[in-house]
């Protein structure tokens, strides 16, 4: 009997101890798992932290002058290129042609080519001046129209146009004699010659093509003579002054001054290369417009 009782408890000892084993085993391996789970999971939260956190470029039409923060960064643009825009802004700064928003500090000619057809600017941030072909009539699209609507009246009833042998010289040109020109009547007259003086003189007939839709067919009338364009004292004239030149924007003023402060005198353009806000393009147009 007691050797009976015996066996009955050491097969109790024996059944207690595998189960203990078997819930060791169990419990070793959740407690793996746990710890496997723990730490994979800060590579999954830091996948998704990127992936929610990864910026979604947007496409769609805005103007530089009045686009808040949260649209220009929808559109790609870098905090500090939307700063810039800011300060560029508040200190009475205007995006007046697609080409003076290409000129932003830090922008990428492959960012440019993508945000360009979505460029929009209001004719309210046109100059004031460009709005008026002569006192008595406001610039509008209208006249635009009947200067090239009505051109053949002005070659049989108004004025006689030129023949294709026959050239103009541009600068000196009055506005009679500009609308002897194929393609060109009073309203286009009038805007070579504000054109012309607003730049100082033209030294190039593709100048004219900064004329607001500008017949390209008229250029072939035209002729430079003698250029003697006005310049600018680029080492004297103040920030104001400088940027009161169309070929020279907000962020090229400003370099022209800090060249100034830190460097001295400017000896040539070449001295400007060193700048983000002038390409070689900018450089080459505003040559003949300044002296030393």
């Amino acid at each position: 009997m007691v050797y009976s009782d015996r066996r009955v408890i050491i097969s109790l000892l024996i059944v207690g101890i595998a189960m203990m084993g078997i819930l060791f085993v169990l419990t070793d391996d959740n407690h793996t798992e746990s710890v496997r789970a723990r730490k994979e999971a800060p590579e999954k939260s830091k996948h998704r932290y990127y992936h929610t956190q990864g910026q979604r470029v947007e496409s769609f039409v805005f103007d530089p002058n009045t686009a808040d923060s949260i649209q220009l960064l929808r559109l790609g643009l870098r905090p500090w290129q939307v700063r810039n825009i800011y300060k560029y802004r508040s200190k009475g700064g205007i995006y007046r042609t697609k080409a003076d928003f290409a000129r932003l500090y830090g922008l990428t000619v492959k960012d440019y080519r993508r945000l360009e057809p979505y460029i929009r600017i209001s004719a309210d941030y046109q100059s004031a001046a460009s709005l008026f072909a002569d006192d008595r009539h406001p610039r509008d699209t209208s006249r635009m129209r009947r200067d090239s609507l009505y051109q053949h009246r002005d070659t049989t009833k108004w004025i006689k146009k030129i023949t294709n042998t026959q050239r103009i010289v541009l600068n000196t040109a009055s506005e009679e004699t500009l609308r002897q020109v194929p393609g060109i009547g009073t309203f286009y007259a009038k805007e070579i010659i504000r054109h012309g003086k607003w730049i100082g003189g033209y030294v190039d007939v593709n100048q004219l093509d900064e004329i607001e839709n500008f017949p390209k067919q008229a250029k072939q009338y035209f002729v430079i003579s003698k250029p003697n364009p006005a310049k600018l004292k680029i080492n004297e004239l103040s920030f104001s002054a400088l940027r009161r030149h169309p070929y020279i924007n907000f962020y090229q003023a400003k370099d022209i001054i800090d060249y100034r402060r830190l460097y001295g005198r400017i000896h040539s353009l070449a001295d400007l290369e060193f700048s983000a806000a002038f390409s070689e393009h900018d450089l080459k147009r505003l040559e003949p417009y300044v002296e030393f």
